[in-house]
């Protein structure tokens, strides 16, 4: 993991600090993502969550039914009895551990709506790279899927 990665990552609840919580699974090198982890951090007032991300060694150790290429695609929640959700399932399993969120809860349950709100968050994920870049991208994981940058 990059200095940078971990850096940020130092400020979330870790598993290992945390046993019984929910683990969140998410793009630690992705600005996009990692800002939106401080967000759910922040809502996280009852101490549900713990936060790895899936460049953690750990990931691979605890979750090797999950690949690289899957954890690279979407978030996953790992609950407390080891059930996993991923992208906009994740999120709708959130909106019932997260106080804050349960206002979306009754949206993101509606019956047959999950087709739909898997492909807006694949379309977000795939495009979260854009979303989070800035002029300085100082951990290189933009150049991963821009290109290095040009002077």
């Amino acid at each position: 993991m990059t200095s940078a990665a971990t850096h940020s990552a130092a400020s979330l609840p870790d598993p290992d600090a945390c046993p019984g919580r929910a683990v969140l699974i998410f793009d630690g090198q992705c600005r996009f993502c990692s800002a939106n982890v401080r967000v759910l951090r922040a809502l996280d007032r009852g101490g549900r969550l713990a936060f790895l991300s899936l460049h953690d060694r750990r990931v691979a150790e605890r979750y090797p039914d999950l690949s690289h290429d899957q954890l690279m695609q979407r978030m996953y929640l790992v609950d407390g009895v080891g059930e996993r959700y991923s992208g906009a399932a994740a999120f709708r399993r959130l909106t019932r551990l997260l106080p804050w969120l349960w206002p979306l809860a009754p949206l993101l349950h509606l019956p047959f709506s999950l087709p739909l709100w898997s492909w807006l968050y694949d379309l977000v994920a795939r495009n979260r790279y854009r979303f989070g870049r800035i002029e300085e991208c100082d951990n290189g994981a933009c150049a991963v899927h821009f290109g290095p940058r040009r002077s």
